[in-house]
C-alpha cells in the first residue's frame, strides 16, 4: 500500500472539518488559495458571527503526537480566529478527532512551551538551538525546564489540557442548529 502525501492528508482535515461545520448548520468554505492565515471560512445563518478557522491535520506517526507549527503563530491572535487541529490516526478506518482552540489559547501555549524547551537540557545536556519551528501537543511534561514560569507552563500544558478543547465547536461561538 502506498503511503499517503501530507498534501492530501491535509485537504482530509480540511474537508472533515469543513464537513462538521456544515452538519451543524453553518455557511462554510474553503477560503481562497493562499489566503493568509485562514483555511476557512464560516458564519451562522443569520451572518451575525464570521470567524476564520485554520486546520492543522496529523497522522499518528511520531512520538509527540503534536502538530506542526512555526513562530509566526505565537503572535496570530485575534478573536475571531481559531485552530481546528485534526487527528486522523494511523488507518483510514481510526476516529478523526477534532480539537477546536482559540487562537489566544493557540499562541499561548506554542510561545510559552517553546520557552520551557529551550530551557530544557537536550540530548546529552547540551542546550536546545533557537528554531521557527514549534509544536502543540497534547503534552508538554517530557520538558524539565529550571525556571518557575518554564514549570507553571509545563503544569498548564501537561497530559490530557487538550481534551478540554475535543469536539467543542462550541468555542467558535456559532448557535448550532436544533436538528440534523
Amino acid at each position: 500500500m502506498a503511503k499517503i502525501s501530507s498534501t492530501i492528508i491535509g485537504a482530509a482535515g480540511e474537508y472533515h472539518v469543513l464537513s462538521q461545520l456544515l452538519r451543524r448548520g453553518w455557511i462554510a468554505a474553503l477560503a481562497p488559495d493562499g489566503a493568509p492565515n485562514m483555511d476557512i471560512l464560516v458564519t451562522d445563518e443569520g451572518s451575525n458571527r464570521l470567524c476564520a478557522i485554520q486546520v492543522k491535520t496529523r497522522r499518528d506517526l511520531g512520538s509527540d503526537k503534536g502538530w506542526h507549527m512555526k513562530q509566526k503563530h505565537e503572535e496570530l491572535v485575534a478573536n475571531d480566529l481559531f485552530y481546528i487541529f485534526v487527528d486522523v490516526g494511523s488507518r483510514p478506518s481510526d476516529e478523526t478527532k477534532c480539537y477546536i482552540l482559540p487562537s489566544a489559547k493557540v499562541a499561548d501555549s506554542l510561545k510559552r512551551c517553546h520557552k520551557a524547551w529551550l530551557e530544557s537540557p537536550g540530548r546529552n545536556g547540551q542546550p536546545h538551538n533557537e528554531t521557527k519551528m514549534r509544536r502543540l501537543k497534547p503534552d508538554h511534561s517530557n520538558y524539565n525546564p529550571p525556571s518557575p514560569e518554564g514549570k507553571a507552563a509545563i503544569a498548564e500544558y501537561s497530559n490530557g489540557w487538550l481534551d478540554h478543547y475535543r469536539e467543542k465547536w462550541n468555542v467558535l461561538g456559532l448557535p448550532e442548529a436544533e436538528t440534523f
